[in-house]
């Protein structure tokens, strides 16, 4: 198993939704590891520009206060990017993570292309007798603690997750372990026109509907849904 990464760093973030088209980074945690041992960790809130919906309160009990005064994307992503350098990834899951992560780069004309490894595919492969594939029962599994639904805890949890499957499975499928590239399509959006915002709140302002995002922090495709949601509702526009 001489080509197994042994330097890396394990990811994962809290979002507002599944979609990295519709949803936003609320939270980044991150593990750099040398030579299997961690040396450093990345943890911050992110604000989103929206309310969170109570579900994700729930999952992860990151509340509205919590993101109040945390910086924006916008200024987390150059100061996460130079804490990740070139590692290649590893996560949970990690085309997911990887996928918010990227189109943020995009948006903010920032280059980002890694190669990861995937321990959710590992757990599918080789763990086929356990019911459940997913991070916290993995981690009942190995013994692993865990700190459920939180960035940095889960990281932390995967870089764990990662050594012992690589223990258990790495001297005979080593290649399994080797990172890919990983592959994520996405076009910049840039932010809302002032055309977009001032339309935008003359509508609120006609139907007296107090918005639960920031019109500042809109894309233009995020600014020209809301718009076209309030002309559904009412039916006509000003």
């Amino acid at each position: 198993m001489q080509n197994a990464i042994r330097n890396y760093l394990c990811v994962d973030l809290e979002t507002t939704g599944l979609s990295p088209k519709l949803d936003k980074i609320i939270e980044i945690g991150a593990v750099k590891v040398r030579e299997d041992r961690i040396v450093d960790v990345f943890e911050t809130f992110v604000h989103p520009g929206r309310a969170l919906p109570e579900r994700v309160v729930s999952l992860t009990g990151i509340r509205e206060a919590d993101l109040q005064g945390a910086p924006v994307m916008k200024e987390v992503l150059p100061q996460f990017l130079e804490f990740a350098q070139g590692l290649p990834l590893v996560g949970h899951r990690i085309l997911f993570d990887y996928s918010f992560l990227k189109r943020a780069a995009v948006n903010e004309k920032q280059p980002f292309a890694r190669e990861g490894i995937d321990t959710l595919r590992l757990a599918r492969k080789f763990l086929t007798g356990l019911p459940s594939k997913r991070l916290g029962d993995l981690c009942v599994h190995y013994g692993i603690e865990i700190q459920a639904h939180r960035a940095l805890g889960d990281a932390k949890a995967t870089h764990f997750l990662y050594q012992k499957l690589r223990e258990e499975f790495g001297e005979q499928h080593d290649r399994d372990f080797l990172p890919t590239p990983l592959v994520y399509q996405v076009k910049r959006e840039g932010p809302a026109t002032p055309a977009q915002k001032e339309r935008l709140e003359r509508l609120l302002a006609q139907h007296q509907i107090t918005p639960d995002y920031e019109i500042g922090m809109l894309t233009k495709n995020e600014a020209s849904r809301q718009i076209d949601k309030i002309l559904a509702a009412y039916g006509r526009s000003v």
